[in-house]
Formats: C-alpha cells, structure tokens, sequence
C-alpha cells in the first residue's frame, strides 16, 4: 500500500500532465495521469481514492461535466479545477459543484500545494465521517428489538415515561 496521497491529474496536454506529475512528485505525492475526462471517468470506480486535479477545457469531455458526471455517480473525491481559460462563470459554477479551488494555469506551485492540502483535508473529513457512519450501523445492528423500538420512539421525542 502506498503512504503517499495520489493526485490524479486530468488534463489533455501532455506537458501540463508531465510537468504537474513532476513537481507533485518532488513534493512527495503519488501522481496518476489522465489523457482526458472520458478516460478517467471509465476507470474511476476502480482508481486509487485521491484529490483530482481536473482541467476545463479538453477535447473529448469538458471538466466541468466530468466534475458533474462524478457527483451524480457519488465519487466523493475532492476536485480542483485547472484552466488556462478562466473566466468569471466557469469557476463559479465549478465552486458551486463543490471544487475547492479554481487555479489558472501556468500555476504558481505554493498556490496549488494549498489548493491540494485543503483538497486533502476535505478527503479526510469525508473518511472520518463514513467511519463514523459504519460504527453508527454496527452499534444499531446489535440492538435488540425492543432496544431498537425504544430508540425509535426517543428520537420522535417522547418522554421515557410515556416509552415504558
């Protein structure tokens, strides 16, 4: 198992891809690139849970129907939106999916480091709390009946009194 956070990388420049893997790597990330969207969006129930560095504007598949295309199949994986392009609209509809950062290439390495440590801080948060979730259901699981009837009518607020 690798310790080192993965960044998958989806941009349609081979340089960007390249020259973003390198200095993540420098830095002490595991790095995976993408060609494109349709790419990784074929590939995403079955890749490495990391943050997604996603670009906007690629042949195939736009970046922010991949950030769209993830939500509505539940993929939880932070994204950061790269572009060259920027304007005002675009990273305001990628903020309002949930990204979080919007960063205009060519990047300034400090900004993105930032970018990626919120990114990963916002990955652990959502680990922590499945974690919680899962010992929440086995801590239900192993209710009795009555225990679980009982919890039922507490959380629909009546008294114990009126439970007993």
């Amino acid at each position: 198992m690798n310790d080192k956070r993965l960044v998958h990388i989806i941009d349609d420049e081979a340089a960007v891809r390249r020259s973003a893997s390198f200095m993540l790597k420098t830095l002490g990330f595991a790095t995976r690139t993408w060609e494109g969207g349709t790419a990784f969006l074929k590939e995403v129930r079955h890749a490495e849970n990391g943050c997604i560095l996603l670009d906007v504007r690629m042949p195939d598949i736009d970046g922010l129907a991949v950030q769209q295309q993830l939500i509505e199949r539940g993929i939880a994986m932070p994204v950061i939106v790269l572009t060259g392009h920027g304007d005002i609209t675009i990273a305001v509809k990628a903020m309002k999916a949930g990204a979080v950062d919007f960063i205009e290439k060519p990047f300034d390495g400090d900004v993105l480091l930032a970018a990626l440590e919120h990114a990963f801080e916002r990955l652990e948060k959502s680990a922590d709390a499945l974690t919680r979730a899962a010992n929440a259901d086995l801590a239900l699981g192993a209710l009795s009946p009555r225990e679980r009837e009982v919890l039922a009518e507490l959380a629909e607020g009546f008294p114990n009194k009126t439970i007993a």
